[in-house]
């Protein structure tokens, strides 16, 4: 399952829009956009903006099984649409939901054999992809992995799912975000790309002449590098320490260490520990998964056109224990917390 992916940060890259007279995703599909893929025998959620009432679009929708769990695993992230919502805490959602491996065959090419993580994978059972219609056989399986998915449900349970599409608001009140798949790289193989340091360089430079900040590393007596800053409107450097970080891919859009620790954009509350809710299912505490970054924020934009959404990163925390009935069908709200981006004109 995704032993190397909870040791390790991923980080998310958008790699072309989706287009749906070819590809048809599903809940294996890692993607920006477009319409949820809920697993076979999960409910599909209509969520509302907890300032405005108005529907929420859905922005990422992420494939995240767990090492040796049985089940199948998915993150899906919504938004509030709304000029004056879009980075209110209470204006995003994100969902869990789960369902046995047993309970859904999903027929792929079996890999080889101690085969290598691929970028487009959070994991082992990941498809950034989809199927794609057009195509028959199995021609560039590292990219064009073929998913169908035949669920053994009852037909009980598939008219129980088709009850479940009336409820709620119709997909014509729902906007829908452009779609783009998202593939993944690990973070320690870009070490020492420098054509990927480029543009990092060039923001750097932009916003040390903007702000009037020198961000340079200096050699301590332990060898560890440290930074110096004169007086900047983002306060203590933490900003710096981000864009620093980002460096070796400016363009990534989201950032995967379940477990791991977040990347902040700016200082964290100093309370951030109480801030974050235990799980309202298990009464289990919850711990960083995932976040949204700002490179994210050009690509979620209405698929009839229409104005981005605007944040500097949303850090999504999960159950740690992931609870998860086997016969649920509904699917588990986690927490998002999110913080402004002091300076959202470097990512355009």
């Amino acid at each position: 399952m995704a032993s190397r992916a909870q040791e390790l940060t991923l980080i998310g890259v958008c790699d072309g829009e989706i287009d749906s007279r070819r590809y048809k995703t599903s809940f294996l599909t890692n993607k920006v956009g477009g319409q949820p893929d809920w697993s076979p025998l999960t409910t599909r959620q209509s969520p509302r903006c907890g300032r405005c009432g108005s529907p929420l679009v859905h922005a990422v929708q992420i494939y995240c099984p767990l090492d040796a769990s049985p089940f199948h695993r998915n993150l899906h992230l919504f938004a509030c649409p709304g000029a004056d919502c879009g980075g209110g805490p209470e204006c995003w959602k994100v969902f869990r939901s789960q369902c046995l491996e047993t309970a859904v065959k999903t027929n792929r090419p079996t890999p080889a054999q101690e085969a290598p993580l691929s970028a487009t994978d959070w994991c082992d059972s990941a498809d950034d992809w989809g199927t794609e219609e057009e195509e028959d056989g199995w021609s560039g399986m590292k990219k064009n992995s073929l998913v169908q998915v035949e669920t053994e449900a009852s037909e009980s349970d598939v008219s129980s799912q088709l009850q479940d599409l009336s409820l709620g608001d119709s997909q014509e009140d729902v906007p829908i975000l452009r779609s783009f798949f998202i593939s993944v790289v690990d973070e320690s193989d870009l070490t020492g790309e420098e054509d990927d340091l480029q543009h990092a360089k060039q923001l750097l430079k932009d916003y040390e002449k903007r702000e009037g900040v020198a961000v340079r590393a200096l050699e301590g007596g332990d060898g560890e590098e440290k930074y110096e800053k004169a007086s900047a409107r983002h306060g203590d450097g933490i900003f710096c320490k981000f864009m620093k970080k980002i460096s070796l891919c400016p363009q990534q859009i989201l950032r995967y260490h379940r477990s791991g620790e977040p990347l902040f954009i700016s200082k964290p509350p100093p309370n951030m520990a109480e801030l974050v809710p235990a799980c309202a299912i298990c009464g289990r505490s919850r711990t960083f998964e995932l976040q949204l970054m700002p490179a994210l924020v050009s690509l979620l934009q209405m698929a009839g056109g229409g104005t981005e959404l605007e944040f500097g990163t949303v850090l999504v925390y999960s159950c740690t224990n992931s609870c998860w009935m086997d016969e649920s069908r509904s699917s588990v709200e986690e927490f998002c917390f999110v913080q402004s981006d002091p300076d959202q004109q470097l990512f355009k």
